[in-house]
């Protein structure tokens, strides 16, 4: 906004570091391995056949009526605080609100929802709000943002579904659906490195992600307070330098290959290399300078 002082943004009118990112694409922070893996993925034959066939309304409706009876609905009313940790990370990403809920689970966990881009929704599990300090619920939040603003929807729930779909087949078909969860697996690990940029550009603090990340790997609501995200950074500095041995190198690969995330000492290790780079130093500069 014309006439702010530096350090000032015009969300809610309050002094802050942060920089609203309007007008922002995903193409402007997409990871590299995810735009390989999407166009890779996108060439496979038969997939948007398959997409169609189990990802029709009915299905839609279903996952998400089954979502809204057994969860609550966050608004300004209900959970404020974390309502508004949702909307001023919508503001900074440039994205329309989607609903966001909060459900009563004992694995801390977020996920979201959006095959075709209608009524999408973010989950947050009850126990990671026990484990995470509000920046860093604001991180998870922004992770999840960054699905729906790179458009992750119907590849994220294909993937979901994927391994349900296959225990259904003959034999043959099993082998054909392993064969493509394997390749969604594969791009659903790249897309995670794309929104862990997306909680970055939110909560702009890298060590706000990796202190999500370090909890995640090894954390609880007694241990959460002692945990030192600088000593999880050189933990991720050392698995980098398991690559220097071939048997090291190998292993990592099936260690991550039937995953759905990176581990978490190598998605800390990406979002502090892409803190320190020129490319997100830029991106936030020119939308600073946009501002003034």
């Amino acid at each position: 906004m014309k006439g702010q002082r530096q350090g000032e943004t015009d969300l809610g009118g309050s002094p802050t570091a942060k920089v609203r990112l309007l007008g922002l694409r995903a193409d402007g922070f997409r990871h590299p391995l995810d735009r390989e893996s999407t166009r890779s993925l996108k060439q496979v034959p038969g997939l948007d056949a398959l997409v169609r066939s189990l990802l029709g309304p009915v299905a839609e409706e279903m996952l998400y009526l089954e979502n809204i009876a057994a969860s609550v609905l966050v608004g300004p009313t209900q959970l404020p605080d974390l309502y508004g940790l949702l909307t001023e990370a919508c503001r900074i990403l440039d994205l329309e609100p989607p609903e966001l809920y909060v459900r009563q689970h004992p694995v801390p966990n977020a996920y979201t929802f959006a095959m075709r881009g209608r009524r999408p929704f973010v989950v947050l599990h009850t126990a990671l709000i026990d484990l995470l300090t509000p920046p860093e619920i604001q991180a998870v939040i922004a992770h999840e943002l960054g699905h729906l603003k790179c458009e992750h929807g119907v590849y994220l729930t294909l993937a979901n579904l994927g391994v349900l779909a296959a225990g259904q087949l003959p034999s043959w078909g099993r082998w054909v659906a392993e064969g493509m969860q394997e390749r969604l697996m594969e791009w659903v690990r790249c897309a995670e490195l794309t929104c862990d940029r997306a909680a970055l550009l939110a909560t702009q603090d890298p060590m706000t992600m990796v202190s999500v990340l370090m909890k995640l790997a090894g954390g609880s609501p007694t241990l959460a307070g002692r945990l030192n995200p600088e000593a999880f950074l050189a933990q991720a500095r050392a698995y980098d330098a398991v690559d220097e041995s071939r048997l090291g190198m190998m292993l990592k690969q099936a260690r991550t290959a039937g995953l759905t995330h990176p581990v978490p000492v190598l998605r800390a290790r990406e979002i502090d290399r892409w803190a320190r780079s020129r490319e997100y130093r830029d991106l936030l500069q020119r939308f600073r300078e946009q501002r003034v």
